[in-house]
């Protein structure tokens, strides 16, 4: 496994993006616990898009204008939700007064849940790694497929460990943010705006 793709798939995970906003948004509302848990999420809501990038599904969301706007505007709209329900203080960004405390299993099955949508309904995620992870195998070579799986479990790996990393630090400043009502406001705002934001982005995504 070459510097290379480390380094690539590295800068390409700590870049902000929708999973990691929840990731730390989570850190921030519910606790460490469920942090890890969204950050699993996330990672798994990555897996269809590998997959399809091995199998070269993703092509067809390059080469289908309908397929891309689908997912496209589906994953605008479920964001543009999260914004709402965190204005309302509802869903799974809800503010936990208790936090890790409180921890059970359906609330860890809304985050996981939600964390997986926000990826998966990320069409430009599968033209992403269409492009990215040819780049480091070798053409023709038999191991083709062993080496892709390779690279996506390493790649996986590192998202998982990187969104950890962010909840924690998130999940660290918690208690000072929830014992301050105007900076919990503030704070559902921000995220708010962040999830609009991205909902903004990936409206003006093209193929």
């Amino acid at each position: 496994m070459s510097v290379e793709f480390l380094i690539t798939a590295f800068i390409i995970v700590v870049s902000p993006g929708t999973g990691a906003v929840y990731t730390v948004g989570t850190g921030l509302t519910r606790g460490f616990r469920m942090s890890v848990v969204a950050a699993f999420g996330c990672t798994l809501g990555i897996v269809p898009h590998l997959a399809a990038a091995i199998a070269g599904l993703a092509a067809i969301l390059h080469t289908s204008a309908l397929a891309f706007e689908t997912f496209k505007w589906a994953g605008v709209a479920y964001l543009l939700f999260l914004a709402w329900q965190t204005l309302r203080e509802k869903g799974a960004m809800k503010i936990d007064t208790e936090g890790d405390a409180k921890t059970n299993g359906n609330s860890a099955l809304r985050v996981t849940g939600t964390a997986i949508l926000i990826n998966f309904l990320n069409p430009k995620l599968s033209m992403f790694f269409l492009a990215f992870l040819p780049q480091f195998v070798e053409p023709g070579s038999a191991s083709t497929l062993p080496h892709m799986l390779q690279l996506s479990a390493v790649f996986m790996i590192m998202t998982f460990i990187v969104f950890v990393i962010y909840g924690g630090f998130a999940a660290a400043v918690r208690d000072h943010i929830i014992t301050r009502p105007k900076v919990l406001a503030w704070m559902r705002r921000t995220f708010a705006v962040a999830f609009v934001g991205l909902g903004v982005q990936l409206a003006l995504a093209s193929r």
